[in-house]
Parts: C-alpha cells; structure tokens; sequence
C-alpha cells in the first residue's frame, strides 16, 4: 500500500510516502529546487519520494493532503490529483490534526496529551489534543489572532529581523537576555482561569503595519518614547521576555501528566521544548523534529493509514534521514563536470581518518553522507564540522563562513552513550530538538558553544541511527580525548540544507570552509 502524503502547499510544501505503513520517504520541496513556489504541488518532491518508493503515480492508493490546500478554489489541485494518481482515493485532514499526526502516531507512547501551536492555518493557532490508542480527540483550540507563533513574528520584526523567517533568532538571542520584561509579556497573554490565552490587544495598534504593530502602551512599558529604535543592548531582555512568558503559557495549556507529544512551528523552539522537559509537570516529552508546515505530509499520510484504513500498526521517523542518496558514479560526474580536483578514499577506514586528520588540523569541514535530513537540522548527513578544541571555531564558523549572529551557536554532536560525560540533555537530543547543559567539569573546553546558563545544543548520536557518523565522533574521540564534534547544517545565507552533490559543490566554494567529503570523495582547498 502507497500512501503519499502531502502537506505545507502554501508554506514548505513537502511530501512524504508511507510503504505498508512504513516511512520510506520524505523530502522539502524548497530543498530541491531551491525556491517556494506557493500554492503548487510540490512535483520535484513528490517524484523524488515515488522514486526512492520504488513506485509510480498509478500505483499510489492514497493521496493524504494536509490543509490549507489552496489560497483560493481548490478545484485545480483536486483536478490535478485525479490526473496524475488514478488510481488513488484522496483524503484531506485538518492543519492541526496533521500535525498532532506527525507526532502522535511516531511517538513511543500508547496515550498522551499532544498540543500543536503554530502561527495560525486555518484561523486555528493552537490545540489540545487526547490521544488514546490510534485515536486523536481535540479537547480545546486556541484562534488567531490569540497566536504565539504571531507573537514571536512580531517581536521579531520589532528587533530588527524578518518575520516568518528569523523567529528562530528570537530564541537564541533570548539565551543572553535578563527576565525584566516577563511580566509585560505575561500581561499580553493574559493567562486566565482558562488554560487558552486571550491576549491583551491594547498592546497592539491595528494602524501600525511594520515594526511588529504594537502600541504606545507597549513602548511605555519598555520604558521607550512611542515608535523609538530598540537599543542594542535592550534586545536580549525583549527577547528573554518573551521566550520566558511563553514557557509559561505553554506549560499552563499543556497541564501535567505522563506523557505529552508537541508539534507545530512553535514546536520547533528547542528553548520551549527543554522548559517542558525540566519543568517537571510531564515524566515524558517527544516532539516532531520537523514541526513546522513540511511535518503536516508526514502526518496527513499518517492520518490516512489509520483513519482512512485503519490500520493499527504505528511508524517510526527511523533516523529522520529520509531524502535523497547519490550513488558514487553520480558524484563523481558532478565533480568531473564542475572540472575539479579531488580524491576518492578506498575504504571507509580511510574516509574516518581523513576526515579525522583535517578536523584536528583545525580545519572546517564539510562532510555530505548517505541520504539528506528531513526538516531543517543537520543530524550528520549534511553538516560543516569543527573541533571543540579550535578555540576559533565558532568565530571562524559564524563570522567567515555562516556569516551570521555570534549570539547563534552551533550543536555539539556526541555519541548517545558518551553524552552524560559531558552534557545532560534529554532524548530529544536524537534529533537536536531541545538543548542541554554543559557539566560544569567541561565548561572551559565548550564555552564557545555555551548560549548562557550552561545551556548548549546537544546532538545525541546513535550507532544504530548513523553509524558512520558515530564512528567519526569516536575516532575523533580516540585522537583527541574528546568523542564530541561541533556540528551545523550544511547550507549558506538562509539556503535549506544541501541535498544534491552540485548543492554540496556550489556551498563548499562559496564559503571558506577548507575541505569537503562527499561519499569517498575528498576536495580541499
């Protein structure tokens, strides 16, 4: 049985294909060509995934959308599916069903409460979901204008960045930032005896189109003349407010229990998803590592697979590495194409120790492996790496290469059974979607990587789940004494991950990253 899902046709479109209820692709439009276009299919994806499927347009029995489909009418796109898929039967669910989807029905509990929060699709911004068995029963929603992902993207064109793009910024910056503008954020919310916001709209001003469109009663409180430039050194406070009032607000929505499942753009605040872990108010916490809009193909085809055939069988994410592989002799014709020099190690012994010898010759490096991450985090397939123990790795990392913020660290990758040596993190650390804390005896070797409160981005990685990887960290670990690299996506100026080896090529000589692996090809500079 085919099922492919579709979802994020309006905003990171994506699709995904689940085999006899197994999760054997999925891949981002925007990764493969390089662009959104809004409100299409999203075919380069969709013949991607049918490919790695082994499958075609005929033999798929099911197309699962998520919503919205479409800006307007959606007769096109129905017209376009009966066309290319003949033979299946098309099922639609709801935004925020998808998402609860995606993460519920991969997640390792029999029962839980799973909240979605997002900007606002389909006028709903928020939900919370009982889940019981392969069932899903919406308790309580949350509507726009009442949105933490609006929130965010007005403080975050308040700060001087780009809404719908930078909110990630937002809570990187709020790391370095003091709590003194809590409480005005908590006023917005506006918590009540309900568990849903209901937020103050007198801090916001409907006339006011740019800088976040809040209101003098909003300037009054920062302690601002009304419309006044945010001061540099005011931003991390702003910043910190805010993350610290929605922490609250969430924890408040999500209540307490045994286990709770979080999916949704605001899912993808790894901030959030750490105050949920340690808050104490949930023994277990699993959130959808690809939480945003892309998330909702990976949870429609789920929602078709039990709703539609109820099939009792649950999917796993596997490694989350669902993309697109090359083959040896399609890399070597990019390379031989693009007229440059390189290298091919013979063994797999040789592809570690090579890569060992540039990183602790304080080289950056880029390292493109086996098949491309689902969502927008490199897990160790499509990552630049450093060693913790080039005390200019960061400033070389952001300043020459990412050309971004210092205030945005880098994660540090280690094997799943050596992490507690020197973090302590919880197991959403597999697909770097919360942080952690340095160990106070290993402060000084990571303080490159530290946010503030000893807080640092901790990938897990497992033998099982990438087992060439795992082997570099420990042949990096038996060099050095330190099995932990640092660990960024491989992609340049705002670009999705690399996906292809001519991606790879075009970042590697566009950057000042030293050397690059591609398979067992080596190319240095």
């Amino acid at each position: 049985m085919i099922i492919l899902g579709i979802g994020g046709i309006l905003d990171d479109a994506a699709c995904a294909i689940l085999k006899d209820g197994e999760l054997v692709a999925a891949i981002e439009q925007k990764k493969l060509t390089r662009r959104l276009r809004a409100g299409e299919l999203p075919s380069e994806a969709i013949a991607a995934c049918l490919k790695m499927a082994g499958a075609t347009g005929s033999g798929v029995d099911c197309v699962a959308l998520a919503r919205p489909i479409a800006a307007g009418p959606a007769g096109g796109t129905h017209l376009e599916i009966r066309q290319k898929y003949p033979n299946a039967r098309i099922d639609i669910a709801g935004h925020h069903m998808a998402h609860a989807a995606s993460v519920y029905y991969v997640s390792p509990f029999e029962a839980a409460t799973v909240l979605t929060l997002d900007r606002g699709s389909d006028f709903r911004s928020g939900a919370r979901w009982r889940a019981e068995g392969n069932a899903l029963h919406l308790e309580q929603d949350m509507y726009f204008p009442d949105s933490f992902g609006d929130l965010y993207g007005r403080v975050t064109e308040f700060l001087g960045f780009e809404p719908r793009a930078d909110e990630h910024k937002i809570q990187w910056l709020s790391a370095s930032g003091d709590g003194q503008f809590t409480g005005l954020f908590l006023d917005i919310l506006s918590l009540g005896e309900d568990r849903v916001p209901r937020f103050d709209r007198s801090y916001f001003d409907g006339d006011r189109l740019s800088h976040g469109g809040f209101s003098a009663r909003f300037y009054e409180r920062l302690g601002l003349a009304d419309g006044a430039a945010v001061p540099g050194k005011l931003k991390p406070a702003v910043a910190a407010g805010l993350q610290r009032a929605v922490e609250r607000a969430v924890l408040r929505m999500a209540g307490s229990g045994e286990n709770l499942c979080l999916a949704g753009g605001v899912a993808l605040n790894a901030l959030l998803v750490a105050a949920l872990e340690r808050s104490g108010a949930w023994k277990n916490v699993f959130v959808q590592p690809a939480a945003g809009n892309a998330g909702t193909a990976i949870g429609a085809a789920l929602h078709a697979w039990h709703k539609v055939f109820h099939q009792a069988r649950r999917a796993s994410l596997g490694n989350l590495c669902l993309g697109q592989e090359f083959t040896p002799e399609e890399m070597k014709q990019v390379l031989e194409n693009c007229k440059l020099r390189f290298r091919y190690l013979l063994t797999g012994d040789d592809l570690i120790d090579s890569a060992v010898a540039e990183v602790t010759d304080d080289k950056i490096v880029a390292w493109m492996q086996g098949r491309t991450e689902f969502g927008p985090r490199a897990l160790g397939n499509r990552s630049i790496l450093a060693s913790p123990l080039n005390a200019y790795s960061t400033e070389n990392l952001n300043a020459y290469i990412k050309h971004r913020e210092p205030f945005r660290k880098f994660a540090a990758s280690v094997p799943a059974e050596l992490a507690s040596q020197y973090f302590e993190v919880g197991p959403n650390a597999r697909f770097l979607a919360t942080v952690g804390r340095v160990r106070p005896e290993h402060h000084k070797t990571f303080s490159s990587a530290i946010l503030g409160d000893d807080l640092v981005r901790v990938h897990s990685v497992s033998r099982e789940d990438n087992p060439l990887y795992w082997r570099l960290l420990n042949a990096f670990g038996k060099a050095t004494g330190l099995p932990v690299l640092y660990n960024t996506s491989f992609n340049l100026f705002g670009d999705p991950l690399v996906c292809t080896p001519r991606d790879a090529v075009r970042s590697f000589y566009s950057s000042g990253i030293d050397s690059m692996f591609v398979g067992h090809f080596l190319l240095q500079k």
